[in-house]
């Protein structure tokens, strides 16, 4: 299906490409004794330049979950990257290691570049500020799982709209689908960015609307995607202190949700979700990383298997 691809960005896979996976993963999960020597041989090569728990891990087991082994870096300080090594460089050395690469880096673009230089394929795990499509996979597959569906869906997006990828690859990947409406919820300083609003969703005739106020559109809301104001994102840190609590989802505000709602958050949390809420049935974000790692198994084995 996908063999031999890399994947940079969410609209790089067709919706017909990610119903495969959707499927595959789902078969996964049913069945994972079936698949467990699937990739024995194949070797994962993960380099974060960025910290990383739920996406590198995730990429690790599911490396292993299908028999194959991993290698790379959790930090640049432990590679010559420290030296002053380019990234080009680092991706023709480690490309000669391995059968794929997942990628992590601060800078928007760098995924794109080291697919230029890679001559295996590879997967971006975050860029920046930029985008992080197999975490849009693992909130679709969510999604599709607990929903049954993904479309006519009210979305509120809430938090960091603006450094966000993770919000700005579901919402790019969300524009496929129909009957989606979005709220985005943030301090004026955090709005989602204008390519999105002017571009994207203003193009497809999408539905939906900017606030700063959760409280007045959460009984609206079949999905309220969380977000945490990202302290690395800042070059001022008078202004992330400012801003960081901006929204804090607590069971109080719970009770103005509907009673079907999904509540998600890419994590990590930092203050954005109270502990409380986590015994709510609506909150599904620890299903949702878990979702992760059978998405990026299907993904593997589509790029890698026979």
């Amino acid at each position: 299906m996908l063999k031999g691809r890399s994947l940079i960005e969410p609209l790089d896979l067709s919706p017909e490409e990610m119903n495969e996976l959707f499927v595959l993963a789902e078969e996964i999960e049913k069945n994972p004794k079936a698949w467990k020597s699937s990739l024995q041989g194949h070797i994962l090569a993960t380099l974060f330049f960025e910290p990383s728990t739920r996406t590198r891990l995730s990429f690790e087991a599911a490396m292993q979950r299908l028999g194959g082994s991993c290698l790379g870096f959790a930090e640049s300080s432990s590679s010559s990257v420290s030296k002053g090594e380019c990234l080009a460089d680092t991706i023709r050395i480690v490309a000669g290691y391995s059968d794929i690469i997942v990628m992590r880096n601060p800078k928007e673009g760098a995924a794109l570049v080291a697919s230029r230089y890679s001559d295996i394929p590879v997967i971006n795990a975050g860029d920046g500020g930029h985008h992080h499509p197999t975490q849009t996979l693992a909130d679709l597959l969510t999604i599709k799982k607990l929903r049954g569906q993904i479309r006519d869906l009210t979305i509120g997006f809430c938090g960091d709209l603006r450094f966000g990828r993770t919000v700005h690859s579901l919402v790019e990947a969300l524009t496929r689908y129909s009957g989606i409406k979005m709220i985005f919820i943030s301090p004026p300083e955090l709005t989602i960015p204008g390519y999105l609003k002017s571009g994207i969703l203003t193009q497809k005739q999408i539905s939906f609307k900017e606030t700063d106020s959760l409280d007045k559109v959460m009984g609206d809301l079949d999905i309220l995607y969380m977000t945490r104001v990202q302290k690395e994102r800042f070059f001022n840190e008078e202004d992330y202190i400012r801003l960081k609590d901006s929204y804090v989802l607590t069971p109080e505000k719970m009770l103005a949700a509907k009673k079907d709602a999904m509540i998600l958050h890419p994590l990590p949390r930092v203050n954005e979700i109270s502990l409380e809420v986590d015994s709510d049935p609506r909150a599904m974000y620890f299903k949702q990383a878990r979702q992760g790692m059978f998405i990026r198994m299907a993904l593997l084995q589509s790029i890698l298997g026979e």
